[in-house]
């Protein structure tokens, strides 16, 4: 039996009625992100709330325009607002030097350290069979192909090294392999980054120091 003046909770109202449906709806779009819970989401719709009303707008135009505006580079596959990315544009990089990771915010961090002079290639991933990631899922072809063909890289300049800057795990160990071999198919000299990096880590949580280190002490895939 229903209390009187009492609305009965609505499916998806997770408030049980005491937020408007627009905040419950907030609320639930925040809970969806990435480590945010309930209680999160609750503190974020309520910073929402309390902003003013050209804050709340500008936030909602910034998420608009980078669903709009972002893509991925087509050569490296770092997020560009172009076909190329600003770094593979800048013609000061050395564009023969090719660092490969699994994710556009792997390059942030190497590029924080101020170590690293050459170009990227972002995988978008790791092979991981257990996730069902294959090396098809990933961009290794186009990889491959940056090596083959210099019209492919850019600038249009021969690839002579790929240096492997994947995560230092089972997974990105296993993809680092595969590289080195077909890399080595095209006579093209492969690294990886020095294995001052703690196993099991994440690019994006290593401090700069160690990034650098790692960088400065590149070996040989055969080491």
């Amino acid at each position: 039996m229903k209390a009187k003046g009492r609305k009965s909770r609505q499916p998806g109202n997770d408030s049980g009625g005491a937020y408007p449906p627009s905040v419950d709806r907030l609320i639930a779009e925040f809970s969806r992100l990435p480590g945010i819970g309930r209680r999160s989401a609750e503190r974020l719709a309520f910073h929402v709330l309390k902003s003013r009303a050209d804050e709340a707008v500008a936030l909602a135009e910034a998420i608009r325009e980078v669903k709009e505006n972002v893509q991925y580079c087509r050569i490296c596959f770092n997020f560009a607002e172009d076909d190329e990315c600003a770094i593979c544009r800048d013609v000061s990089r050395d564009r023969g030097s090719v660092l490969v990771i699994e994710q556009p915010k792997d390059l942030i961090a190497l590029e924080l350290t101020g170590m690293y002079r050459g170009v990227y290639h972002v995988l978008l991933g790791r092979i991981s069979p257990l996730d069902g990631v294959t090396a098809a899922d990933l961009t290794i072809r186009e990889l491959l192909s940056r090596t083959e063909k210099a019209t492919r890289n850019c600038g249009e300049e021969p690839v002579r090294e790929v240096i492997l800057g994947l995560n230092p795990t089972l997974e990105g160990d296993g993809t680092g392999l595969l590289l080195t071999e077909e890399l080595r198919k095209r006579g093209v000299t492969v690294s990886r980054l020095a294995r001052g990096l703690p196993s099991g880590s994440q690019l994006e949580y290593v401090n700069k120091a160690v990034l650098a280190d790692a960088l400065a002490g590149r070996r040989p895939m055969n080491d």
